[in-house]
This record gives structure tokens, sequence and C-alpha cells, in this order.
């Protein structure tokens, strides 16, 4: 069974319907998300509900920590929407709901590990695949294997930080995803970094005895200069990366209607920055 991997929603509830629609429609069943529900964007409260609805497991952002504990290290425009995206979140007037949604970032996981099989990543708690089934370990953070919640793997990296990159490899067995830079591609321990628009049809096929690092990019703030919400498909022998168009526009101005968040936090979502 594949599995739909989302991440970096950042609050943008337009890019995540429109993936949500998207993976239904592939009629995909498991989704998992690499953290960053909140975070920026104008729609905390219906993205935490959505993805709570929708994914069998989640991950903690370090905008998703900063809601919950404090936005340490955060640019003035970051810190003045985390404290926001708080407001939010205190302001719902069920207490059910409101304690729910803080159950929800509270119990985020920080680093989660299953099995990848023959159909898909499932849970590593699940039997035992059949006898010269090919079993590969799959790792999940939301940053990097060294620092899960926080440590940024860049493109650029491959070129100019292999220490850094071997450093990250010896805490990987076989395969990892991650999000955090909103930037979608996949490194390789040689090292090399590849985006999908070098891969033939979008799609990475897994080769014996490589490691690799997938980034599935950002639903609600993609970072390389392609506006189109992203999202990554994990099949039993490939990973395929998918772009989906949404309603920039209709994110962009409830940004702006919102005099807590900063003009540039919409602006910046028509050019894919």
């Amino acid at each position: 069974m594949p599995t739909a991997v989302i991440s970096d929603i950042h609050a943008n509830a337009s890019a995540l319907r429109a993936v949500l629609a998207d993976i239904d429609a592939r009629k995909i069943t498991r989704i998992v998300c690499l953290g960053d529900t909140v975070g920026y964007g104008p729609d905390p409260l219906e993205c935490v509900d959505l993805v709570r609805e929708r994914c069998v497991w989640t991950l903690m952002g370090n905008h998703d920590y900063g809601v919950l504990y404090e936005p340490t290290n955060f640019n003035p425009g970051a810190e003045s929407a985390a404290f926001w995206t708080r407001e939010q979140f205190d302001r719902e007037p069920d207490e059910k709901k409101r304690a729910a949604r803080y159950e929800f970032l509270n119990r985020l996981r920080v680093r989660v590990v299953e099995k990848f099989g023959p159909d898909g990543p499932e849970p590593a708690a699940n039997p035992a695949p059949e006898p010269g089934a090919a079993v590969m370990p799959l790792l999940a953070v939301h940053g990097s294997p060294r620092r899960p919640i926080n440590e940024y793997i860049f493109p650029d990296d491959a070129v100019n930080a292999a220490d850094k990159l071997e450093s990250i490899f010896d805490r990987v067995q076989r395969v990892c995803i991650v999000g955090h830079t909103h930037v979608p591609g996949v490194f390789t321990d040689e090292p090399d970094f590849y985006p999908p628009t070098e891969l033939g049809d979008s799609k990475f096929t897994f080769q014996e005895g490589e490691k690799v690092v997938i980034n599935v990019g950002s639903v609600g703030q993609p970072r390389d200069f392609d506006p189109r919400a992203s999202y990554v498909i994990l099949h039993g022998t490939h990973a395929q990366f998918i772009r989906i168009p949404y309603n920039v526009d209709e994110t962009a101005q409830k940004i702006k209607a919102i005099p807590q968040l900063a003009d540039w936090l919409g602006d910046r979502l028509y050019e894919g920055r």
C-alpha cells in the first residue's frame, strides 16, 4: 500500500485541502505528516483538525514546538505568527476542541521508524515479511537524523558540507524522509542531491546498498521557486514527487487581513520562495 507523505503545511488550509483531494483521487488511504502543521499561515485550527483526522501519525516540527512552548531563534515574522497561532488555540470557545488540539501538539513525536517492504511503508511492529521479501528500514524526522526538529539539510550541502552529510548518513540505515527546508529532492550518500526536475517522471527508484534522504517539500509554503504544493508518495520500489496547484491568492489575502501576520508571508507564496 503506497503512503502519502506530507510536511510543512504551515497553516495553509487551501493548499492542504488541494493535496488531500489529490491523495483521495489516487485512492491512497495512508497519510503521514513530517511536521510544521502550523506557523506562518492563517488557518492553524483547520489544518490541525484535518491532520488529526487524516494522518496515521504526525511529527513535531520547529513551528509546532514554538507554538506549544516558545518560538526560539525565530525571525520576527515567524515569532509573531507563532504567538498569533497560540492565541487562536486559546480563543477556541469549545473546551473539548481546545484541549484536543493542544493534546495533538503535545503528543507529536520527534521521530518514527517503520519498515519499508514491497508494498511500501508500514509500522515496524507489524508481522515480519515473507522470507525473501526486500525490506528496508525507514526513518522519519522533521529536520535531520542528528537534530530531528531543528537541523536543516540544504541542497548545496552535497557540495559544500560533505562532512555534515557524512555524519547525517551515519545515522541513516537505508531511507530517511524529512521536510523543514521546503525544498523537495533526494540526497544520496555519494553525496549528491537530485531535485525532482532531474528525475525521470519525478520518480526516484531505490537502489540496493544506497542510502537516501528524501525531502518531501512543503504543502503550504514551497521554497524551490515553484508555488505549487509539494508532497511525496512512497511506493515499495520508488518515491514519487507530486506538485499540486492551489488557490494561492486565497491564502495570501487571508494572511494580509491579519495584522499579526507579516504581508511578506503572503507575498512569497506567489513565487514559491
